[in-house]
């Protein structure tokens, strides 16, 4: 086994703070077993109680679960029994390694919204436990990166076994200005202009706990606040399919306009889930300057420097001050916008970004 599995895996469980007695889920698919088997053995040697079953969102079980559902015309509900396997869990890995990464790509956008939307209450439920979500490094993975396998290996190693203290540390500058901030403006190129409040709300240093990478600082606008329109450059690979060169218009925080290249369809299934689908319930800001290219691979695109994503849908509660409203949905989709140029990110009316650049670091020109 690769030493650095088992460094992942040891950083994995103490973000989860795994402890004796721990009911503890492991969501993979099978290409990630090396990882799973590491985990177990740190289970052991904790005196954890582990349960590895598959992820629901990739893999070809859950294809032929979705098509067979489909053919039958089943109308989704919440299954009972994979509710209280949640409710009785302590903590949760979620390990993503595709064998395809094109393997849903024939399932119905409708049918995948009406499946993840029964699902709604478990993600609740998962997602007020200690959870950590986190990727195994495929050969699917690297193609879909147009990388070698190995060359994938050692940039997926380099973004997650990191000094995280230092990380942190350069993160906190950034939480410093949007904690108190009451309004953000972000502007990229012809396509981007938009506002948002994010009075109240609090800001997340995020490094290595829920996502393995972080590598973010991030907030949630107040949910009728969003004004204005946002160009996502970079493409959104969901569910098998990638949606190219998204526009949305916000008025009053609702998506009014959108528009996409490719799979347009799709992006319309994603904001018809739900009232919270049109919404804007994260905005994120990419700092870890080891993702230094973009992999198709949205754990790893959302914490790239000289970026900045927003997720149509749900809110994270822990960005939620008191007597703010939350953005619910069960959807939670991440697009990014390319801010290495012609950019800027304004906090009350001051720049504290331009062209990739913080103000709290050297070359930044105001």
């Amino acid at each position: 086994m690769d030493p650095r599995i088992r460094e992942h895996a040891l950083l994995i469980a103490d973000a989860l703070d795994l402890s004796a007695g721990d009911n503890f889920v492991i969501k993979a698919e099978p290409a990630a077993d090396e990882l799973v088997t590491a985990l177990y053995e740190i289970a052991g040697e904790r005196d954890a109680h582990p349960l590895a079953i598959r992820t629901n969102r990739s893999g070809r079980a859950i294809r032929a679960y979705l098509r067979a559902a489909d053919e039958a015309d089943v109308e989704f509900e919440t299954p009972a029994h994979q509710q209280a396997l949640i409710e009785e869990a302590d903590c949760h890995a979620i390990i993503r390694g595709h064998g395809n990464v094109t393997e849903l790509g024939d399932v119905d956008p409708d049918v995948n919204s009406n499946y993840e939307k029964a699902h709604g209450p478990i993600l609740n439920e998962r997602l007020s436990d200690r959870w950590t979500l986190t990727q195994y490094p495929t050969p699917a993975n690297a193609q879909l990166a147009e990388m070698s396998t190995e060359k994938y290996e050692n940039f997926v190693y380099d973004a997650v076994l990191k000094d995280w203290d230092a990380q942190a540390d350069f993160q906190e500058h950034l939480v410093e200005i949007l904690d108190p901030g009451e309004e953000v403006r972000i502007v990229s190129g012809e396509g981007t202009d938009v506002r948002m409040s994010i009075a109240g709300n609090l800001a997340i240093n995020d490094t290595d706990t829920h996502n393995l990478p972080g590598g973010e600082v991030f907030t949630a606008p107040v949910p009728d606040s969003v004004e204005g329109e946002v160009h996502f450059d970079k493409p959104v690979y969901r569910r098998g399919r990638e949606i190219t060169d998204v526009q949305l218009s916000f008025e009053s925080g609702n998506v009014v306009e959108h528009s996409a290249e490719k799979n347009e369809d799709l992006l319309e299934t994603i904001l018809e889930t739900d009232a919270g689908a049109r919404r804007l319930g994260e905005l994120g800001i990419g700092m870890n300057r080891d993702i230094d290219r973009f992999t198709y691979n949205m754990l790893f695109d959302e914490k790239m420097g000289d970026t900045v994503h927003m997720a149509v849908g749900r809110a994270y509660d822990d960005n939620i001050g008191e007597g703010n409203e939350q953005n619910q949905s069960a959807q939670h989709v991440d697009m990014i916008v390319d801010m290495s140029q012609d950019s800027r990110i304004e906090v009350d009316g001051e720049v504290i970004q331009r062209d990739g650049t913080f103000r709290f670091e050297d070359g930044f020109e105001g």
